[in-house]
């Protein structure tokens, strides 16, 4: 049997028909891993404890004991997730000989349901990139076109699921980092609300921002994962008490009526023409699926961004503050005494994005430009907010692209930071206003690189987003296309 590109369903089905082993399915995958690691995708693997967690799950099929929700499925774990036993990297020098002590909520989740994690993913340098180019192990290299980046923070999960290097992954969001390279990398990729995962085992970068997602071929499968991740966790007071819904069934619903706003604000000078035809193209799909679109306003939108990267390396300036060469990263012995000691594992342990958001946070909390940025920017989201909420009266989603341009050139913007910012500009919005929001595969540019489009619910809204695109992708076949690997 082809094992190429399996679904979660079908991996499932597949084990339980005996139309291949769960030894042979992992093997397949590092098989695949090794022929293309020159995407660089991976940095850890944990090929010897998957390959003992199949042999198991083969014995319970032939004496036929039920299978768990997801036992027996090989998936893999951005490298800012604590996975107990295996290095965790943050794809930082700082923390190269780091041993999770622990599982991370979504981890402790996956393994619980069966899940086989193939390895930890590349990222950007804790999460500081919109390229993944940041990190201390090289770039993840598109594999549409391997002179482009792949997205970033979560450029390696999103390039592992678009190449077939595992079934899913699961990636970090903190202001579009699993829907910015899931639409540049060709996935489907969901941020769930702010408190519906649990952030317990997340190497923090933005506390108040910070959300784990899945990164798939579908949304049906978006839909699987949420289930078994999200949840109230007593390790961490930010999560919901809400109910986590059957995401799995209520996806399947007509969705003939509902109403979807594009906001005008989305689509400014600048942004890539051939994107902006195709997002309205799509729109014209979901009137033909029943639902109603109409064009709304969204004024405070063009503050974001601005607002985002003050309350951004704000709490990064505090959260990385620990590492020291103490307590974590890496040990520096020849220094005199200890302020050397401090500074020169800093210098040595972060790479240049780290340093720069550190330096900018530091500056926007210091004493006499805490009111005028850091407080001035909390008191601006908190409009933006209320303006994003509001539009939920009159919509059930937001439409709008995920990216401004299609994947760009390795090297192009890495050393213009503010251009690479605006790599961003369409996803903060959903993180500094507590969205929900997923990106879905709209098709192929005339250069043959990915389109992505996001819809953006309510908080805790995510049945409204996944019903919505699963329907679309029941009607489409974008998310089908893979690259020519």
């Amino acid at each position: 049997m082809d094992l190429s590109y399996l679904t979660i369903n079908r991996v499932k089905e597949g084990l339980r028909t005996k139309k291949f082993s769960c030894i042979e399915l992992v093997k397949y995958y590092y098989t695949r891993i090794e022929n293309f690691k020159d995407l660089n995708c991976y940095i850890t693997l944990n090929k010897k404890e998957a390959l003992k967690l199949a042999k198991v799950v083969d014995q319970k099929i032939k004496i036929g004991e039920k299978l768990k929700k997801l036992e027996g499925v090989p998936c893999s774990i951005k490298d800012l997730i604590m996975t107990k036993g295996l290095v965790t990297t943050a794809a930082s020098k700082m923390l190269e000989e780091y041993v999770a002590p622990y599982d991370a909520f979504v981890v402790k989740k996956l393994k619980e349901s069966g899940a086989i994690i193939l390895g930890k993913n590349n990222c950007d340098e804790f999460a500081m990139g919109a390229s993944n180019e940041t990190s201390a192990y090289g770039p993840v290299l598109n594999p549409w076109d391997k002179t482009r980046v792949p997205g970033g923070s979560s450029g390696g999960s999103a390039v592992s699921v678009a190449s077939d290097l595992g079934v899913f992954s699961i990636g970090t969001d903190t202001g579009g980092s699993v829907r910015q390279p899931g639409a540049l990398s060709g996935v489907t990729a969901l941020k769930p609300t702010y408190g519906r995962v649990s952030r317990y085992g997340l190497i923090a970068m933005t506390s108040s921002l910070d959300q784990a997602g899945p990164l798939t071929h579908s949304v049906e499968e978006s839909a699987q994962i949420l289930e078994i991740i999200a949840g109230e966790d007593k390790d961490d007071s930010t999560t919901s008490k809400k109910k986590v819904e059957k995401y799995t069934e209520v996806i399947k619903k007509d969705i003939k009526g509902k109403v979807i706003g594009i906001p005008k604000e989305y689509f400014v000078k600048g942004m890539d023409m051939e994107i902006e035809i195709r997002i309205k193209e799509m729109a014209h799909e979901f009137e033909k699926l029943g639902a109603i679109v109409k064009q709304v306003s969204l004024p405070s939108t063009e503050h974001a961004l601005a607002v985002y990267y003050i309350i951004l390396p704000a709490e990064v300036s505090s959260n990385l503050a620990r590492y020291d060469g103490v307590r974590y990263g890496i040990n520096n012995k020849q220094t005199k005494d200890l302020r050397e000691y401090y500074e020169k594992t800093r210098a040595d342990g972060f790479g240049n994005e780290v340093k720069r958001r550190i330096m900018i946070g530091t500056y926007v909390l210091s004493s006499g430009y805490q009111d005028a940025y850091y407080n001035q920017a909390r008191r601006v989201q908190k409009i933006i907010q209320k303006e994003y909420l509001d539009i939920f009266n009159e919509v059930d989603a937001l439409l709008t692209p995920t990216t401004p341009t299609t994947a760009f050139k390795l090297g192009e913007k890495y050393n213009d930071p503010l251009t690479m910012y605006l790599c961003d500009i369409y996803t903060v919005c959903a993180n500094i206003t507590g969205l929900c929001a997923i990106n879905i595969p709209v098709g192929l540019s005339t250069t043959n690189l990915p389109i992505g489009l996001q819809l953006m619910g309510a908080p805790f809204k995510e049945s409204t987003i996944l019903n919505l695109a699963h329907q679309f992708q029941l009607k489409t076949d974008f998310h089908k296309r893979y690259p020519n690997l």
